[in-house]
């Protein structure tokens, strides 16, 4: 597995943990989250909020890797993001992310997933 692959592996771990610092840390200094069915974030500064308000709501979340292939700096990761919702609701999501990566950080990182499961998950 390449170092690129690798970050990828640790980054999708490092969520379960919901630290906001842990999970800047992954991304280049302006690197940007396209979190596809809303607008792009882009530097740490946006970042941090961002990733907070995901969490805030969370109670735990755990992501299965079903698939993770590499070309060059590229890293697609095929997952299931599974979470607890702080008043107790089972979310498992569907989602498919791709990574960019620039000298071992998330230059880009795109995830794709249909909102509709996700909101029907949450209205469970």
């Amino acid at each position: 597995m390449s170092a690129n692959a690798e970050t990828v592996r640790q980054f999708i771990a490092a969520w379960s943990r919901l630290d906001v610092e842990e999970l800047l840390g992954y991304f280049a200094p302006e690197g940007t989250y396209h979190n596809m069915p809303i607008a792009p974030v882009s530097g740490h500064q946006a970042l941090r909020p961002f990733i907070a308000g995901f969490i805030s709501g969370w109670a735990e979340t755990s992501w299965e890797v079903l698939h993770l292939v590499e070309h060059g700096d590229v890293v697609i990761a095929e997952r299931v993001d599974r979470t607890v919702t702080r008043d107790g609701k089972q979310v498992d999501l569907p989602c498919c992310g791709v990574f960019e990566m620039e000298q071992g950080k998330i230059k880009v990182w795109r995830d794709y997933f249909d909102m509709g499961s996700y909101m029907k998950s949450l209205a469970g």
